[in-house]
């Protein structure tokens, strides 16, 4: 693998159930465990597989009309057992419409087709989820 195709963040505990993830450019994102307003590991699964695919189909749709709604709903059960914990049933709901202009009967017409190749070939998260990746862990010496 190359530099150019390494993705990391770093994660450190604020508090007892707290944390904040950092991304290489600076960016950074709250979240917890204790079920407060900040969101959870689960739920920012759900919005890393909602925000990929949201990322694919408005790249292809909104070159030919900008959307008036475009929200993703994602959804799934978390379940424990023999397996370990885990989530079951995922789902991802596109609402999208688009105002009568020029562009919008284009961009309609290709939106099925847009959330499909997303769903197939383009979301680096789903098709990871969805084919799996092994998940290597260790202990760095202190």
């Amino acid at each position: 693998m190359s530099q150019d195709s390494q993705r990391s963040v770093v994660v450190e505990r604020t508090s007892s159930g707290h944390y904040v993830a950092t991304n290489p450019r600076g960016g950074t994102i709250t979240f917890s465990t204790d079920g407060g307003a900040e969101f959870t590991p689960v739920e920012l699964l759900l919005a890393a597989i909602g925000g990929c695919s949201a990322a694919d189909v408005d790249v292809a749709t909104s070159r030919h009309a900008e959307p008036a709604e475009f929200s993703v709903a994602v959804t799934g059960d978390k379940i424990s057992d023999e397996e370990g914990n885990r989530m079951t049933n995922l789902r991802v709901t596109f609402s999208v419409a688009f105002p009568d202009e020029d562009g919008a009967d284009r961009a309609r017409a290709i939106l099925p087709r847009a959330v499909k190749t997303s769903h197939d070939r383009l979301c680096t998260v789903s098709r990871t989820v969805e084919l799996g990746a092994p998940v290597a862990t260790e202990v760095k010496d202190s």
